[in-house]
């Protein structure tokens, strides 16, 4: 049955390639750690305890919490599958409970920074350096996701019309509008690029293939410690100081979660919080009793 759930959310919930992965993944461990444990082969057949033990051992191993509260989802997606089949006549995951997780702020890398990424002669005029330039400028100028970058394609570049079709999680389509200066950006690289490459997909690499996300986590990397000490130098910090900078300036929360593809307000509100830390910030740097 677990091959029938991950078909399930691949066809029918149209889940993406790495969601599905991470469903596999989950499974998969909690399988084996059956059959270690129990020398039970099936996980249809699992008791509520046999799945809190699960958790009990990821929690000794020193798993984040994060992390298992995902494997927790993951169980509940499973049985829940199960129950609706009417392959199960109970829910063994009614008893597992979230742990408690310490929120964090999205990382974001200051405008300043930005600013000198951008400003400095730090990408080459040669086709690797336009293309280096456009991926960080892509990331930076529409929020865009790294799989939504790697799935971009030709056809959907509008220049005239200043904008970009993505397509997001489950597939769902919006359009990004893009700046005049990526706009001019995206022509130069259009004219670098070889009509003649074997992919429609819009990033390539130096060999002319489609680009793939390690491809693209090393040159966002690689640009983002010339100009941040941040820990985390990843396309996602990107997004997050995308929506981060559009916030401090004034842009109306329902536009980024629009512009971003969040499918709900609440997972676009977390970027309230860095500006009420920047407020406080102020307020404590210029008020006379704060």
């Amino acid at each position: 049955m677990i091959t029938t759930f991950l078909e399930f959310l691949k066809f029918e919930k149209r889940a993406s390639v790495h969601t599905v992965k991470s469903y596999e993944t989950d499974l998969d461990q909690f399988q084996k750690y059956l059959l270690v444990q129990y020398e039970l082969s099936n996980p249809e057949t699992a008791q509520s305890p046999m799945l809190r033990s699960w958790i009990v051992s990821l929690m000794e191993e020193g798993l984040n919490p994060s992390s298992i509260n995902r494997k927790i989802a993951t169980l509940r997606a499973f049985y829940g599958f199960l129950r609706r089949k009417k392959q199960i006549d109970k829910d063994p995951t009614k008893i597992l409970s979230a742990l408690k997780t310490r929120k964090k702020l999205p990382a974001f890398v200051e405008e300043k920074s930005m600013e000198m990424l951008f400003g400095e002669e730090m990408f080459t005029e040669d086709f690797p350096g336009v293309r280096d330039r456009l991926i960080l400028e892509l990331l930076y100028g529409t929020g865009i996701r790294l799989a939504e970058l790697i799935d971009l394609e030709l056809k959907n570049i509008d220049l005239s019309g200043r904008t970009i079709r993505v397509f997001g999680k489950r597939s769902k389509e919006r359009i990004v509008p893009i700046s005049t200066s990526l706009v001019l950006l995206l022509k130069k690289y259009l004219q670098l690029r070889s009509p003649e490459e074997d992919t429609d997909c819009l990033i390539i690499t130096d060999s002319g293939k489609a680009a793939y996300p390690v491809f693209i986590q090393r040159i966002v990397k690689k640009y983002l410690t010339a100009v941040t000490t941040l820990s985390q130098k990843s396309p996602h910090v990107l997004r997050h100081t995308y929506a981060t900078h559009l916030l401090n300036r004034g842009a109306d929360l329902n536009a980024i979660k629009e512009l971003l593809g969040h499918a709900n307000l609440a997972a676009t509100q977390i970027y309230t919080h860095n500006s009420i830390e920047k407020l406080k910030k102020t307020h404590q740097q210029a008020h006379p009793k704060a």
